[in-house]
């Protein structure tokens, strides 16, 4: 495990602006003795990951609030599928506030770096935001994140799936015919209560696979279309860009033709100027010609 000391150092590492990560850590590597080779396996974060790390080592109060937020959710969810009563509206209202406010953060931290904060950037920016917490170290990422969604759940059973169920106990009475009776209904009660919790634990099981299918199928779903439209994003700002190239090239183009139309009318200008210097020229030579004969 590497030193206090270089512990430090490597968070401040992640605090740097991100143009100075790759010189700075070589740098640091340079003089991290046994582990420079760790060091050097340090990943540059992308734009999205480093700017969630800035909001960790700068803005910690909203930082803080989204990782409480988000845990909440997690233990709601974890409570429900355990069986236990728990309402899950007001958690996650309280994790949307708090991931709007740490995305505006973060967003903010971005343009006061310099750096443009463009729609796939956004997106990129959130979509790691609602995956926090995670497992790597606070304000280390070293790559966009994705929800989990539902397998962070995983590995939890439902609560009340495996209980027995017993025959109420029968009450002695006489005649003897009377309590043979008593006891074949209590088992016959028996048998159809355990096929009842049967068939209930059954339907149950068969709604939670659905359940389980169905969000998998739109957390799928939903990690795609985010795909697409971090795509389209993309395609859309290379657009943008040669858009403004194109248009760039046109204004170019728009006062070289300008220019040339200038440069055009002052020759115009000059050629009609030497003409007329010419039939002056001409006339006064006729007449010194006329004077002489």
């Amino acid at each position: 495990m590497a030193p206090r000391r270089l512990e430090t150092e490597i968070d401040q590492l992640y605090q740097l602006p991100l143009e100075e990560f790759t010189t700075a850590r070589n740098g640091l590597a340079r003089t991290a003795g046994p582990d420079a080779a760790e060091v050097r396996k340090l990943a540059k974060p992308p734009m999205a990951a480093w700017a969630v790390n800035q909001l960790y080592w700068k803005r910690r109060d909203v930082y803080d609030a989204l990782i409480e937020a988000a845990t909440a959710v997690r233990k709601t969810h974890k409570a429900i599928l355990g069986g236990r009563h728990a309402d899950l509206r007001e958690p996650a209202k309280e994790h949307d506030q708090a991931l709007e406010s740490a995305l505006k953060a973060t967003l903010t931290i971005l343009q006061e770096a310099g750096h443009p904060a463009t729609d796939s950037t956004r997106q990129t920016v959130l979509t790691t935001l609602r995956a926090l917490p995670t497992d790597v170290t606070p304000g280390r990422l070293t790559e966009a994140l994705q929800p989990g969604g539902f397998e962070m759940l995983q590995g939890l059973s439902i609560a009340g799936g495996g209980g027995a169920i017993r025959p109420k106990p029968i009450v002695k009475s006489d005649p003897p015919a009377r309590v043979e009776r008593g006891r074949q209904a209590q088992t016959d009660e028996s048998r159809a209560e355990a096929a009842k919790a049967e068939a209930l634990r059954a339907e149950s099981a068969k709604a939670l696979r659905e359940a389980e299918q169905n969000a998998r199928r739109e957390e799928f779903e939903a990690m795609r279309s985010t795909r697409e439209a971090e795509r389209a994003l993309r395609q859309r700002d290379k657009a943008r860009e040669a858009l403004q190239a194109a248009e760039k090239a046109l204004d170019e183009a728009e006062r070289a033709t300008d220019e040339a139309a200038r440069q055009r009318d002052a020759a115009a200008r000059r050629a009609k100027d030497a003409e007329r210097a010419l039939e002056s020229a001409r006339n006064r030579h006729d007449a010194v010609l006329r004077r002489k004969g």
